[in-house]
């Protein structure tokens, strides 16, 4: 990837990376909206059923696993963070890397006017930075079989497939996992 190139005198966006509270939840959904439309424009059927909603993304606010990327006090992305082991990962028609804790990462969400800038892969920092400072050696998540830009972002930063899970639905996903 390119770095952005920056016009002579202009200063460099600032980014700040945090857990999210409840007065995030409105930009949260915001920048959910937004990647549920690119991702219909896409053709994938991924987040097309009224998933994640403002019930979902506060359960991860109140879980403290919710965490947004500002750049210059503009929320721009979103994803939530938390630690395993995660239901539907229990099953896989394939074999995980490890065995042991992991963290998960759900519901990564990038405002269309920022992608390609990195903001995916600066939260993806923080989330491996955070696994480490906690000991857990592994990071897993999953994507629909037909998110191509999300499949390639996963294999780009280290992810490996690790086979296919099931979602409480019954709707499959590729599972992957990184180790750290």
């Amino acid at each position: 990837m390119t770095k952005p190139v920056f016009p002579q005198g202009a200063s460099r966006p600032t980014l700040c990376f945090r857990q999210a509270g409840f007065a995030d939840l409105a930009a949260m959904l915001a920048v959910v909206s937004d990647a549920q439309q690119a991702l219909k424009a896409q053709g994938v059927d991924q987040w097309q059923n009224g998933y994640p909603n403002e019930a979902v993304l506060s359960e991860d606010i109140a879980a403290g696993g919710a965490y947004v990327l500002l750049r210059d006090g503009l929320l721009i992305g979103t994803m939530a963070l938390l630690p395993g082991p995660e239901p539907t990962y229990q099953v896989i028609d394939g074999c995980w890397l490890t065995k042991g804790p992991y963290f998960v990462i759900h519901r990564l969400a990038v405002h269309s006017r920022f992608k390609g800038a990195g903001v995916a892969a600066r939260m993806l920092e923080e989330a491996e930075k955070r696994c480490l400072r906690e000991g857990i050696p592994s990071l897993r998540v999953d994507t629909h079989h037909d998110n191509q830009p999300m499949r390639r972002f996963l294999e780009k930063n280290g992810f490996l497939p690790c086979g296919e899970i099931r979602l409480e639905d019954g709707a499959p996903r590729i599972g992957f996992e990184k180790i750290l």
